[in-house]
């Protein structure tokens, strides 16, 4: 049997692989129109970039088929606080980062506290933190094959969800769908995100929001069962080919369910889980091919340094960029040196990928640093 070390690396360079794409894609150059690639889809239909978010939720699931071994040793109480105590901490730090830096600037100019009821309260973080705590609660204290069920569930309950409790005729649009009416219902338009836009203005609209947490949920149980299978059946050609069958399985199902429930990122449909698990299943299966079979790991270690601290890798990536531009408001400093650096070298699309690859680094090399010192920070 191999070392537990070993049997980390694939799944370390998986969820390097999304961290790192990750950032590219959320950090743009601001002052020119980045690839289409490396933007999500508008509404309906699917890019590159959509896989990313996903990827990460399956990536925490697969990271718990091996954390959660642990639970069997610890009685109930120490489960259920190990739990809620990670869901909490990663929902609370997604809420500060949204509410950071804390103040602004008034009309007049005067620094002023910001106020917390225009902030956003679910996000990225929150999602993850959400799906962490409900799939561990399920695996846990759920047959396997109560999990399965109750997974084919959530995806056929949200579809029904959508068309019963939607605007009729409008049940998929970004303002008509159950999500909407549930999310501004629950935490009201000031707390949505507002990023979105619809007829030229900008749309209170929360893709995070609280109903398609529900299907986004799967992601995590997928990579849990994915983990737990090549755990159980190791890491031959065997495991790699069912990798592939059902990942490709997944995906046709997919395209297949497309034609009535458009494949989403934004609403998170249930074909859209199906098609990006699907994804991610066959893409485990490469790099368990190429990793494991061929032994292929030198070029590993870059992507390694993002997947053994990705959660912290993550907040930086997300906070520099506004410390930066705080630091220097006279001219926004991170669109300034895109417009007067990397636009000048390469105008339009690759000036901005220049700029979001530039930035990833950056981030890259905090993570060398903590790795280099053997830190990892873990909440």
């Amino acid at each position: 049997m191999k070392p537990l070390t070993e049997r980390f690396l694939s799944l370390d360079v998986f969820r390097g692989m999304t961290l790192c794409f990750m950032i590219i894609v959320n950090s743009p150059g601001r002052g020119a129109i980045p690839f289409g690639i490396l933007e999500h889809a508008a509404w309906h239909g699917f890019t590159p970039t959509d896989l990313v978010f996903p990827s990460f939720l399956f990536a925490v699931g697969n990271a718990m088929s091996f954390s959660m071994k642990r639970f069997s040793q610890m009685d109930n109480s120490q489960v259920l606080l190990k739990i809620f105590k990670r869901t909490f901490l990663i929902f609370l730090i997604g809420f500060l980062i949204y509410w950071f830096p804390f103040f602004k600037h008034d009309n007049q100019g005067h620094i002023i506290f910001a106020d917390i009821i225009n902030t956003r309260i679910l996000g990225v973080l929150q999602r993850i933190a959400l799906c962490f705590g409900i799939a561990s609660l399920m695996i846990h204290y759920l047959s396997g094959k109560t999990v399965i069920w109750m997974s084919v569930l959530f995806l056929v309950g949200y579809w029904i969800c959508l068309l019963v409790f939607g605007d009729p005729g409008a049940e998929l649009t970004m303002t008509g769908n159950a999500g909407y009416y549930l999310d501004k219902f629950v935490m009201g338009t000031s707390h949505l995100y507002h990023g979105d836009f619809m007829n030229g203005k900008h749309v209170a609209f929360d893709p995070e929001g609280i109903l398609s947490t529900i299907p986004s949920i799967v992601n995590v149980i997928i990579g849990y069962f994915a983990g737990k299978f090549i755990q159980e059946k190791g890491k031959g050609y065997e495991s790699i080919a069912k990798l592939f069958l059902l990942g490709s399985l997944f995906v046709l199902i997919a395209i297949c369910w497309n034609a009535v429930l458009p494949i989403n990122k934004k609403l998170w449909t249930s074909s859209f889980v199906l098609v990006t698990t699907g994804l991610d299943l066959m893409i485990i299966g490469a790099l368990l091919y190429i990793i494991e079979v061929k032994q292929s790991t030198k070029w590993t270690k870059f992507f390694v340094v993002f997947g053994k601290n990705p959660l912290f890798i993550y907040i930086v990536s997300d906070l520099l960029l506004i410390i930066i531009d705080l630091l220097f408001p006279q001219f926004h400093f991170s669109k300034w040196i895109n417009v007067n650096f990397f636009q000048v070298i390469a105008p339009g699309p690759i000036g901005s990928l220049l700029f979001a690859i530039s930035f990833m680094l950056v981030c890259w090399l905090v993570g060398y640093v903590l790795d280099r010192r053997k830190i990892y920070i873990k909440v």
